[in-house]
């Protein structure tokens, strides 16, 4: 995976070059998706077809149409997330509809921790937490593979020491 490295805009300054998030997200996402809504939609077909009507039991289907609709809104979440490394400070930038990007400097992050729950090891991901100062500019960028979150925690951490240094 490349490191994010910059490159001349032409406005003279540097364009970060963004590294998006690897599929792995995504298919986790879309897996609790259909897991969720064949419940919800089994669950709402059996209560209403049992006190309503045999009839009423195609109610359930309403979440068929959700897990659609839903289905198509995660694939455009997950490819809005993305993270360039540049030479004072990483960029991550998400949103579809309300478009987000934080910009942390490597001298003011005191920690960036490494996690993964039971379901992001099972599909083999992690997510790299940033700690600042101030806790609301707090940054996350979750469904990295392990080796390119430790990778990325090992590098902002000697950037951030180095950059702190000079406080």
């Amino acid at each position: 995976m490349d490191t994010g490295t910059t490159t001349p805009s032409v406005d003279g300054g540097e364009e970060p070059h963004w590294v998006g998030l690897p599929g792995g997200l995504l298919t986790l996402r879309r897996l609790l998706l259909v897991i969720w809504m064949t419940v919800l939609g089994g669950a709402t077909a059996v209560l209403t077809g049992l006190l309503i009507g045999p009839a009423w039991a195609l109610t359930g289907l309403v979440w068929a149409a959700v897990l659609a609709w839903g289905w198509r809104l995660l694939a455009r979440n997950w490819r809005s997330w993305r993270y360039a490394e540049r030479a004072d400070d990483l960029l991550i930038s998400r949103g579809v509809l309300w478009q987000e990007q934080t910009v942390v400097p490597y001298g003011r992050m005191q920690l960036v921790e490494v996690t993964s729950g039971p379901l992001e090891r099972r599909f083999a991901l992690a997510s790299v937490q940033l700690h600042t100062a101030a806790a609301a500019s707090d940054a996350r960028i979750p469904g990295l593979a392990p080796a390119e979150a430790e990778r990325l925690r090992d590098r902002l951490t000697a950037l951030g020491e180095a950059r702190s240094a000079g406080l």
